[in-house]
């Protein structure tokens, strides 16, 4: 068995794209998705599949999810071994002590050619980020809340993310190593 995570987009945000957690369990356990389980309600859930993860699989969570709840979910899978990559490389080990502070956005795909100059120009004084392997990491030590470059990350990657706060990203890894 492998153990992958879906990070779903926009789900149960503002009273919008409501998805009960248990119906969203239900929906990946229906897609033949094993030993599902779910974190908080903003769309974590981690699975096991005997093999790989076909390339089809978040278009046909999202299709499902479209077809029984009447809305679209941008979905992105990794596996537990991408998750782990992606936090042993974050660049700002510091942050992780606040970790409301420090954020991943995960990427739909590579991005072919960063503007970083654009950037650098959206993010405060007090930001840093970095771009990596179909991840963006962001430190906003005064909070993502009014960050222009956190509201505008996807815009200026020109690709499909979801982000998770670090104390996310450490939960589903601890997730995806229980069994």
């Amino acid at each position: 068995m492998s153990t992958f995570v879906a990070l779903l987009r926009g789900i149960n945000v503002g009273g919008k794209n409501v998805l009960p957690i248990r119906e969203l369990a239900s929906d990946l356990r229906a897609l033949g998705l094993e030993n599902v389980r779910t974190y908080i309600q903003s769309g974590n859930a981690v699975f096991e599949v005997t093999g790989s993860v076909s390339k089809t699989l978040p278009a046909k969570i999202s299709a499902r999810i479209e077809e029984r709840h009447g809305f679209r979910s941008q979905v992105l899978i990794r596996s537990s071994a991408e998750l782990q990559t992606a936090v042993d490389a974050n660049p700002f080990p510091e942050a992780e002590s606040n970790p409301k502070t420090l954020h991943v956005f995960f990427l739909a795909s590579e991005v072919p050619s960063p503007d970083v100059a654009l950037l650098d120009a959206a993010k405060s004084p007090s930001e840093r980020f970095v771009l990596g392997d179909r991840v963006f990491y962001l430190h906003a030590p005064n909070g993502v809340a009014r960050s222009k470059l956190a509201a505008n990350t996807e815009k200026y990657l020109g690709v499909p993310v979801t982000a998770r706060n670090w104390r996310i990203v450490q939960k589903l890894l601890e997730m995806t190593r229980a069994t």
